[in-house]
């Protein structure tokens, strides 16, 4: 399975200076992989994705008259829907979680319009179309709408003449910006448990301006293939939501304390973290628990960079637990929840 990287590549640990040198404790990053926000079963391998953004028919003359108050031209929203469900069905087939995907055309699965949840299907009908489909869930994209707010602005300019006189003008300037509304669920038949229940907005802005309205009102052009992209960007960011991610996360470690924790510091410094490892594990045995306190934090950290993440636990405890480091402590609650965390990322392997 492929992992979302939502921040740049960089080395395994890279150094931070941003504590001042006079403190007992630098700072340091470190990437780690979180689960994915939606967990479905390794069982669903088959993946239907249905369009249920358009309006009902006792709904649709309120939709037409807010398509109308809202500037949009025929089909906006129609084809904004479309460009969704592709950008998730592109999206999904390229992260390979899936071994079939398909857009389903199913009638009579409607919504009360105006950019709002309809209720949610019902497992009988859920369940129909699986079995019709042979899929093992729905991808739902539930609405969609777009609500676009003209402004018009009229400023006093002057325009030179061919005869070299300059004449004052009245510019029109026009901006319109355009709300783009989603709502998306994703049905599990076979639990009978809607696995997710998401909404994702963004917004579009296009301005024009010229001497007259009609010239100001070439804001429209190129308005909707925008919106459309746009559109299709956010079925693509939809389907990240069912991915394991990448971030990085701050740590501290000791860098004072013996000329061990000094040494340690300068090979931390170049990178050389495991040569740094090397002489705070040294101090795990110092007569002095305050220093032996600390050694075992590093101990801690040096493992849970190392991606050793029970022994990290182990390390701390025992930082706080022998020793009473207090930082320990907070470390152990840290490293319990990334314990379970990855529990979840490896069943979802």
């Amino acid at each position: 399975m492929k992992v979302r990287d939502i921040y740049p590549s960089a080395a395994l640990v890279i150094f931070s200076s941003l504590l001042l040198s006079c403190s007992s404790m630098n700072s340091l990053t470190i990437p780690i992989t979180e689960p994915a926000p939606v967990y479905l079963p390794s069982l669903v391998q088959s993946v239907g994705i249905i369009n249920r953004s358009l309006p009902a028919e006792k709904n649709k003359q309120m939709d037409d008259i807010d398509k109308f108050l809202s500037v949009e031209g025929k089909n906006f929203d129609i084809d904004g829907a479309n460009a969704c469900v592709q950008g998730l069905f592109d999206e999904l087939k390229k992260n390979e979680r899936f071994a079939e995907l398909k857009i389903i055309e199913v009638d009579n699965l409607k919504n009360p319009g105006m950019g709002v949840f309809p209720a949610p299907l019902t497992w009988n009908q859920v369940s129909q179309i699986c079995e019709q489909q042979q899929v093992d869930a729905l991808f739902a994209l539930s609405f969609y709408d777009t609500d676009a707010h003209v402004n018009y602005n009229a400023n006093p300019v002057k325009i030179n003449t061919p005869l070299g006189v300059s004449l004052p003008m009245v510019e029109t300037e026009v901006t319109i910006r355009t709300n783009i509304k989603s709502g998306w669920r994703i049905y599990d038949p076979s639990n009978e448990i809607i696995q997710d229940e998401f909404i994702l907005n963004s917004e579009q802005v296009s301005s024009g301006r010229g001497i007259n309205p009609m010239v100001a009102a070439q804001a429209v052009i190129g308005r909707k293939e925008a919106v459309m992209q746009i559109s299709n960007e956010i079925g693509q960011d939809y389907a990240l939501r069912i991915l394991p991610y990448r971030h990085r996360v701050s740590r501290e470690y000791y860098v004072k304390g013996s000329d061990n924790f000094e040494v340690g510091k300068r090979r931390a410094q170049t990178g050389n973290w495991d040569g740094a490892a090397e002489l705070w594990e040294k101090e795990t045995s110092n007569s002095n628990s305050r220093i032996a306190g600390r050694a075992y934090y590093n101990m801690a950290i040096i493992n849970e960079i190392n991606g050793n993440l029970e022994d990290a636990m182990d390390w701390a405890s025992r930082a706080y637990a022998d020793y009473g480091n207090k930082p320990a402590l907070d470390y152990v609650k840290i490293l319990k929840s990334r314990l379970y965390r990855d529990q979840q990322l490896r069943a979802e392997q």
